[in-house]
């Protein structure tokens, strides 16, 4: 697991940017704030596997790794839901 995984997670966060310019290139509000959501998302898809690359084989480090990105890709997912539930950047109450 020295360099494999870390570049296979790499290339998925690469990925999720990628798509994140896609949705974000859009000239509406809510595709911007979608595609910074996915964009944080990518972001902390490639932090976590420079994290992966620094644990090495070190299994404990390993585990902290993987549990602080399971934790951060689901809270920003969670975040792009309750976005788009809402409607944007509108207030909440308000109605169109």
């Amino acid at each position: 697991m020295d360099v494999t995984v870390p570049l296979i997670v790499a290339f998925s966060g690469l990925a999720v940017l990628g798509v994140a310019a896609w949705v974000g290139g859009t000239g509406d509000d809510r595709a911007h704030g979608l595609g910074l959501r996915c964009a944080l998302a990518g972001l902390a898809i490639l932090l976590g596997a420079a994290g992966l690359y620094w644990a090495g084989g070190n299994r404990v480090y390993t585990y902290a790794v993987v549990i602080v990105l399971l934790f951060a890709v689901n809270a920003l997912a969670a975040s792009m839901v309750l976005y788009l539930r809402r409607g944007g950047d509108r207030p909440p109450g308000s109605s169109r």
